[in-house]
């Protein structure tokens, strides 16, 4: 049995189609190339290569004038552990992460509360706490540095007028003023981001559900405690990992107002890899810290977005 040979004039559009198909596949893949390449170089140049550049001199002796000298595994990170300094840091800013998380989330919490109904002037507060923001976070230390001067600065004085002081008080004198300044700047400067965040959470949560609670008798606690805490939760872990993830890497602040004292008090881990790099020299050592850090960071972060993950599918 013979069979018969397709007709030419019937599978030439198919073949048309198919061509236009791939052509068109193609040009969307040339496109997509094109969106990406800009930042896949940017990543690479900015990212990959400095990482395994800190890499490379992690496992070497390198100084910060000298250059390369040489391998000095693992010396560069038992070196970073041996420090006097490196404890002492790693508690101070296990504890400054702590109170910040918290005194920022909730304050954050709170004001998203007040301006989440729809009121007059409720966008002009939203604007206001928010300007902060807006803000440096280098110049906000440096506006601080200045309100806090016992000498020149606009608080000071008042409080002796009022009889709250015996004298010029040194707002970061201390240990514990510096580290309570330190905060108050910090929630002063983010609390109105966080609060923009946990706003579009709480903007996502249908009016209906809070209605039907109100019909049923519920209290604003149990509101707050059976609806809005439970639907808030995935923008209250993106706040968490980014508030934790930030306080963490705290530098900044610290190196304006307090440039790590009084007393080495202050100092943080990020201070710390400074210190090693520009202070001390030594670029081996800085680049072991921050590799400790850097897996640190990673291992924490894979925790909080488990968390996260978590939130949305509930």
């Amino acid at each position: 049995m013979q069979v018969k040979a397709p007709d030419r004039e019937a599978v030439e559009p198919l073949v048309r189609t198919e061509r236009r198909h791939r052509r068109w596949w193609h040009s969307r893949t040339l496109q997509g190339l094109g969106y990406a390449t800009p930042t896949a170089v940017f990543v690479a140049v900015f990212f990959v290569l400095p990482l395994l550049l800190v890499g490379q001199m992690s496992l070497h002796d390198w100084p910060l004038l000298a250059g390369d000298r040489g391998g000095n595994t693992p010396e560069n990170y038992t070196d970073v552990t041996d420090s006097t300094l490196f404890w002492p840091a790693v508690r101070f800013t296990l504890l400054y992460t702590g109170i910040v998380t918290v005194v920022l989330l909730g304050l954050a919490l709170l004001l998203a509360l007040l301006v989440q109904e729809s009121r007059p002037g409720t966008g002009f507060f939203r604007t206001v706490y928010f300007l902060p923001g807006a803000l440096g976070l280098a110049s906000a230390s440096l506006l601080f540095w200045g309100m806090y001067s016992p000498t020149t600065g606009p608080l000071s004085r008042p409080l002796e007028k009022l009889g709250l002081a015996d004298g010029p008080v040194s707002f970061l004198g201390t240990p514990n003023s510096a580290l309570l300044s330190t905060v108050f700047l910090v929630v002063w400067k983010f609390a109105g981001f966080y609060m923009l965040i946990l706003l579009v959470g709480l903007q996502r949560i249908p009016h209906e559900l809070y209605e039907a609670a109100r019909m049923d008798g519920a209290s604003r606690g149990q509101i707050f405690r059976s609806i809005t805490l439970p639907l808030l939760r995935p923008s209250l872990a993106l706040s968490l990992l980014l508030c934790v993830t930030g306080s963490l890497l705290a530098f900044d602040q610290f190196f304006v107002l307090t440039k790590g004292g009084p007393d080495n008090s202050t100092v943080t881990v990020v201070q710390l890899i400074y210190r090693e790099a520009f202070q001390r020299l030594d670029l081996g050592t800085a680049a072991a810290l921050s590799i400790i850090v850097l897996a640190a960071l990673l291992l924490l972060n894979a925790v909080q977005f488990r968390g996260l993950r978590h939130a949305d599918e509930s």
